[in-house]
């Protein structure tokens, strides 16, 4: 998703320039108060602010959360840089929307100068406190008090405060892959699908069943199950929404899945601020329209143009994919449920965000990075 946001900031700077055509776009995106009062400086009456004079007070704010180390000297409403929450929901059919759970749950954090965004996706399954709901996986938060709910969880396990949110839908990944063309992807592992497969007439069907509490995968005979082998090829939209959200019979699990997440978003960046969706007027408004309606976003008291300014400087070649637990798993079993626990490292993680020091981290660990 701010993968989509830096390349619609990209493709409207640069083909639209123009005020009418920003209107155009920007007015296709719902626009809603989705963090409430856990926005940065949201404490109390929301404030209107612009991207440039948003104020750093140097304290007061938010409680920092207990036991969560702080960045020596800097209050939680004035640590730099910018943080943006993404949630991704898989709300089926037949499900209501506002009780989906968030599927996927990405922090994104600008830095200070403004040139660089770190994406760090967050295991669904970390075993967190919600407040007011007791224990319970992170992806619950959600269903339990919508986007404000979640994002209050999120900050007590980074630490970190957030200046904008945003939703999408994963019918709505399907679309803007569509309105593209498709995409370019390589397969690093081989991934069997348990949600699209064909029965002995060809006819679209489920090949797996999943077993609660855990979910375990069931093989449904007579139906063979739709199989994406390791290289690279091309993506349509119906394609890259199953693939990415493959996780049962995946040696990696959960991780897998973020590294695949993660790597389609980069690609969609990459392909909406190619010259061939630059140069194609159709294709391009194709494409922003269906980045438009996919997305529900909330700017923290900053309008979206304003944000599209400030991520305009922000490719995709700008983008620094990282993992909690550097991909291992620390899977702990309580009451027939599998939970996620985030390890010292990953503190180590959200303690550089917070103080806009990922390069380094970064630096000093390598294989947790995203290539």
């Amino acid at each position: 998703m701010k993968a989509w946001l830096i390349a619609a900031a990209v493709v409207l700077s640069v083909a639209l320039g123009a005020t009418l055509a920003w209107h155009h776009y920007v007015g296709a995106v719902d626009q809603e108060d989705l963090l409430g009062d856990a926005g940065r400086d949201r404490i109390g009456a929301p404030r209107q602010i612009t991207i440039e004079t948003a104020p750093r007070p140097s304290g007061g704010g938010a409680v920092p959360s207990a036991g969560l180390p702080r960045v020596p000297g800097v209050a939680l409403d004035a640590e730099p840089g910018r943080n943006i929450l993404l949630a991704g929901l898989d709300a089926r059919p037949e499900e209501d929307r506002a009780t989906a759970r968030a599927d996927t749950v990405i922090v994104v954090h600008l830095t200070e100068a403004g040139d660089r965004a770190y994406l760090i996706s967050l295991p669904r399954d970390t075993r967190v406190a919600i407040p007011g709901h007791g224990t319970d996986k992170l992806n619950a938060a959600y269903a339990l008090g919508g986007f404000e709910l979640l994002a209050r969880t999120v900050q007590q396990v980074t630490g970190l405060v957030f200046d904008a949110g945003a939703i999408i839908d994963f019918a709505g990944l399907r679309k803007v892959v569509d309105a593209v063309g498709g995409v370019q992807l390589c397969v690093d592992e081989e991934t069997t699908s348990v949600h699209v497969g064909w029965d002995a007439s060809g006819r679209e069907t489920p090949p797996y069943r999943l077993i609660p509490p855990s979910f375990r995968p069931e093989k449904i005979g007579g139906v063979r199950a739709q199989v994406y082998h390791v290289g690279c090829r091309h993506f349509a939209g119906w394609e890259a929404l199953d693939y990415v959200r493959q996780r049962e019979l995946i040696p990696d699990g959960d991780y897998g899945r973020q590294r695949h997440q993660q790597q389609l978003l980069r690609a969609l960046a990459e392909k909406i601020t190619s010259l061939g969706v630059l140069a194609n007027p159709i294709a391009l408004d194709r494409a922003l329209r269906a980045v438009g309606d996919s997305l529900t976003f909330d700017g923290n008291g900053a309008s979206l143009t304003d944000w599209l300014v400030r991520l305009r400087a922000i490719g995709p070649s700008d983008l620094t994919l990282l993992r909690t637990n550097g991909g291992q798993f620390h899977t702990e079993q309580r009451d027939g449920r599998d939970y996620e626990n985030l390890d010292d490292a990953t503190g180590e993680l959200f303690a550089a965000a917070r103080a806009d020091r990922l390069a380094e981290f970064a630096d000093r660990h390598p294989a947790w990075v995203i290539n």
